[in-house]
């Protein structure tokens, strides 16, 4: 990998390039310690690189090492500080693809730190010549790390104790059009479809504070548009007030005013960045405020299979980063989203204990030392025509969020969102009856549009709406068949 000829070496130290191999970042022998941070890396190598050579390069590169021996490590303790890649395998079904297994110390890490983190293990490596491409797949973060972040300032049992609203999905829409909408008239959405019977609507990731619609205007045309549908309902409802802005100063500005307002939740786009939103989720906690991160630009470096990092891996990072809701795939709808995989992503989000499992992308046991839950939000392209599928892949404790399959129903927005309901409570009922409900699906749903015009019209409309692509994210591993 490095530049040859190589001449003889005496020692470790001696001055000039040696293989990265050799300077201690390769260890097969290695066997990590429960507090190690772990992470498994998709090499891609140039061609001629040897496969073990990348792997230690990464190790190095992305802890202490640079590209000739410095005579400074000994004056740290540098083998304590050394990455080390402790295994490497092929990528089942794939050419000249390995996945590098690498342990990294624990000291060489910031506590309650998601930019030390990240910056640390992804800040450099990424552009290092010899490979093709990297991709970080998984991480296994010690619980002596996880406990040094504070998670989701709310969590899902907290959550659905303030909205009164237990047993089912909760139900939101995104306003549509994202863009263009007088506040006036994005109230008046908001209003609709809360009326209707959604528990939550939702401002887009790009509406900010744009020249129709100034974002004050627009947090008390919706907070109105939320108490009118509340006193009409007598449901606890709420809707996403976009506070995402240019600077800190801004965000907390926004924050307070929806606060002031008697929001129970406000919305954040992962583009403001990893400070930003541990910033904001300590502000959330203090003010007993449910957090919503919309992943926006996340497909940029997730999406795809051989370069960039896992959306699996920004799920956890951003349940130590402290939020309550984030966007994580709906398997049915318009975004990428693979089924095995998606599921991994949710288990990161819900569970308490994450074990292995390769079918659905988790490389490690992961145990969240108690952090609060995340909601999931299942959005894109979504309709109630679905809805059997949607519970059946996503289950109960996630947000369906439906935006054009509410507010594109041929009877007004209200009838959309009444729709979803109908659509929701009727495949609840079925599954708490102990039916087949995934098998019974559609008959279910023709059932109750019988009595519901608006659910009968959303299934006229909408009934052979798919997005039916091949994932460019699927898992590598599938779950071995016993024969008998």
């Amino acid at each position: 990998m490095n530049a040859e000829p190589q001449k003889p070496r005496s020692g470790r130290y001696d001055a000039g390039v040696m293989k990265y191999k050799d300077m201690g970042y390769f260890d097969l022998d290695y066997l990590p310690k429960d507090t190690d941070v772990l992470a498994v890396f998709r090499i891609t190598p140039q061609d001629g690189v040897d496969a073990e050579e990348a792997a230690a390069a990464v190790a190095g590169e992305s802890s202490t090492a640079t590209w000739t021996v410095v005579w400074t490590d000994r004056l740290t303790a540098s083998e304590k500080y050394r990455a080390k890649c402790y295994r490497v395998d092929p990528v089942p079904g794939a050419d000249n693809q390995y996945f590098a297994y690498i342990a990294y110390d624990l000291d060489l890490f910031e506590e309650n730190s998601i930019v030390n983190l990240s910056a640390s293990v992804i800040g450099n490596v990424f552009g290092f010549k010899p490979l093709k491409a990297l991709r970080l797949e998984d991480m296994r973060l010690p619980i002596a790390y996880v406990k040094t972040y504070a998670g989701p300032p709310t969590g899902i049992v907290v959550e659905r104790e303030r909205l009164d609203k237990f047993g089912r999905p909760l139900l939101g829409a995104t306003v549509k059009p994202k863009l263009g909408l007088s506040g006036r008239n994005y109230g008046r959405v908001v209003y609709e479809a809360l009326k209707g019977g959604l528990d939550f609507t939702k401002d887009d990731e790009n509406i900010n504070s744009q020249s129709f619609m100034h974002w004050r205007d627009r947090f008390l045309y919706c907070m109105e548009a939320v108490n009118r549908a509340q006193a009409m309902t007598g449901e606890i409802k709420g809707t996403y007030l976009n506070v995402s802005a240019g600077d800190m100063e801004q965000i907390y500005e926004r924050a307070e005013f929806a606060k002031q307002l008697g929001s129970t939740i406000i919305m954040i786009d992962l583009v403001i960045g990893y400070s930003a939103i541990q910033s904001i989720s300590r502000w959330c906690r203090r003010n007993d405020m449910i957090l919503h991160l919309h992943r926006a630009g996340h497909s940029t470096y997730t999406r795809q299979k051989s370069h960039g990092v896992s959306f699996r891996v920004i799920a956890k990072w951003m349940r130590l980063a402290g939020v309550d809701h984030i966007h994580a795939g709906t398997v049915v709808g318009k975004l990428e989203g693979d089924p095995a995989t998606t599921r991994g992503y949710y288990d990161i989000c819900r569970e308490a204990f994450n074990p292995q499992a390769l079918q659905h992308g988790l490389f490690f046991d992961q145990d969240w030392g108690g952090l609060r839950r995340v909601m999931p939000v299942a959005s894109g392209g979504i309709h109630a025509g679905q809805m059997h599928q949607l519970l059946h892949h996503l289950g109960e404790d996630c947000v369906l969020q439906f935006g054009g399959g509410t507010i594109g129903h041929p009877m007004g927005i209200a009838a959309g969102a009444t729709a979803n309901r109908v659509a929701l409570e009727a495949m609840i009922l079925a599954r708490n009856e102990g039916r087949d409900y995934l098998a019974e699906g559609p008959a279910i749903l023709a059932a109750a549009a019988r009595g519901c015009t608006p659910l009968a019209q959303a299934l006229e409309v909408w009934k052979d709406v798919t997005f039916n692509y091949t994932s460019t994210d699927s898992p590598d591993f599938v779950p071995s068949v016993s024969v008998a």
